[in-house]
């Protein structure tokens, strides 16, 4: 559902007819995410023993699931384009790179990108920003703008914070595994500064964008409030037991941008 926001946040700040993209892209978002927990169910076990066992539990079922949703999203995209096709199966072959052991069986010189410093996070992020700004700009046959390039910038940045606030929970069954993140190999007070500057960096580019005419100043005073919020959020890493909650706290950054804009609209 966080993904359909963001989506048609996307369609909000570039003037984009509504299409099928937020629906695609929840498709996606859905399938990529349960199969990644399906993946790593055996090492998730030490860090969130709940949802690897239930994960373990149900698999078959899950995994069925799994390709049923991206099946539907793929039918939708046909519909958008050969673009829109090609976008919507980037999160699935990334995540292939990203999450499986295929790279790794061919030959040692290979690491699951999932397991390397930084090209983790940024390669979640960096398909996830691509997805949702491209996909909706695709489905309406609008062109790649300076705005379009402020919304993907702002995604990326924003999506690798989120990325590696729950990678603070996950530390110890990281370092176990021998997956390097900014946690594990920075500490997390160091981790929680990187993320501000990441958020103040962020928050620069929006006002820039707002003064040059890039963004209504309106979007932009609410991509600021949910940026606010995020740096509340981060402020809590590292000092809560409440891993979970913080995770999805993060993810909200979106849902209370979009709060904000109904408000004002109202």
């Amino acid at each position: 559902m966080i993904a359909v926001v963001q989506v048609m946040l996307v369609t909000r700040a570039l003037s984009l007819d509504v299409t099928l993209a937020p629906v695609v892209v929840g498709l996606v978002t859905f399938a990529v995410y349960l199969g990644d927990r399906i993946a790593d169910a055996d090492t998730d076990a030490e860090t969130t023993p709940d949802r690897a066992a239930f994960i373990q539990r149900h698999e078959r079922t899950l995994n069925h699931v799994v390709s049923l949703s991206y099946g539907v999203a793929v039918a939708l995209s046909v519909l958008g384009g050969p673009l829109a096709l090609v976008l919507t199966l980037l999160p699935g072959v990334f995540w292939v790179l990203y999450a499986s052991d295929w790279l790794p069986s061919l030959t040692a010189q290979f690491r699951r990108l999932k397991d390397v410093l930084l090209v983790n996070s940024l390669v979640v992020a960096f398909v996830w920003a691509v997805t949702l700004t491209a996909l909706p700009l695709t489905f309406a046959g609008a062109p790649v703008t300076p705005a379009a390039v402020v919304v993907f910038a702002y995604y990326l940045l924003g999506i690798f914070v989120n990325v590696e606030i729950p990678n603070v929970r996950d530390t110890a069954g990281d370092r176990a595994i021998g997956v390097e993140t900014l946690p594990v190999v920075l500490g997390v007070t160091r981790t929680r500064r990187v993320l501000y500057g990441i958020d103040i960096v962020t928050a620069l580019m929006l006002v820039g964008a707002a003064l040059w005419g890039l963004l209504a100043p309106l979007f932009v005073a609410a991509l600021l409030v949910g940026l606010a919020f995020s740096v509340c959020v981060t402020s809590l890493v590292g000092r809560t037991a409440h891993g979970d909650a913080l995770t999805l706290a993060a993810e909200s950054e979106y849902v209370v941008v979009a709060a904000v804009l109904a408000l004002v609209i109202l």
